[in-house]
């Protein structure tokens, strides 16, 4: 024959149990009170005292009892979020990188150059404008130089246009991905 198995008692269950100990404790009281009266009537002023001074030490054991057993299911129950917390944070950290993975490989298949490529080809085009500068010693070369150094500037207004628009474009998939990742909160606090 198998033993019937126990659920264990969850924080706010320990806290019902101990408000239910603390009703029965409190009625127990409430019945020697009445039952104290009685006899006081009957026994005279001594008994009285007596059943009040042993009155204030069970009520001095109750409210330790209850307290005891409340601060325990306060523990529980602050042990049980700060878990719940802490798991939520490591889930919500591994959404966000999954989140800007994906993002990045679109902006990569779109073609959308990283701030790092952009930075690099701004950084070529000014070493060849030096190159050319230096390899610039006749005067028939100065057409040829004008013209280079039009078209490196162009080049570098160009990679600046679409540097500041590839960081628009992320700063606008970023606020995308917070708007997302917001609404999946919720719907994660919701769903709890």
């Amino acid at each position: 024959m198998t033993k019937p198995r126990l659920k264990k008692k969850s924080p706010t269950a320990a806290a019902e149990a101990a408000s239910k100990s603390l009703r029965d404790s409190a009625q127990q009281i409430w019945m020697a009170g009445i039952g104290a009266f009685e006899r006081a009537q009957h026994e005279g002023g001594k008994l009285f005292e007596n059943l009040v001074k042993e009155g204030a030490t069970l009520e001095k054991k109750t409210r330790s009892f209850t307290t005891g057993k409340v601060d325990v299911a306060r523990d529980a129950v602050e042990t049980t979020v700060s878990t719940v917390k802490v798991k939520a944070q490591d889930t919500w950290d591994r959404l966000e990188k999954v989140f800007e993975d994906r993002v990045s490989r679109a902006l990569s298949k779109l073609g959308v150059p990283a701030h790092k490529e952009m930075q690099a080809l701004i950084d070529r085009v000014e070493e060849l404008n030096r190159a050319v500068r230096k390899l610039n010693t006749k005067p028939e070369v100065e057409a040829v130089q004008r013209a280079a150094k039009r078209s490196a500037t162009k080049a570098q207004r160009g990679a600046a246009q679409v540097a500041a628009a590839s960081r628009e474009f992320q700063a606008a998939a970023l606020k995308a991905s917070s708007s997302a990742a917001r609404k999946a909160r919720k719907t994660t606090v919701r769903r709890k």
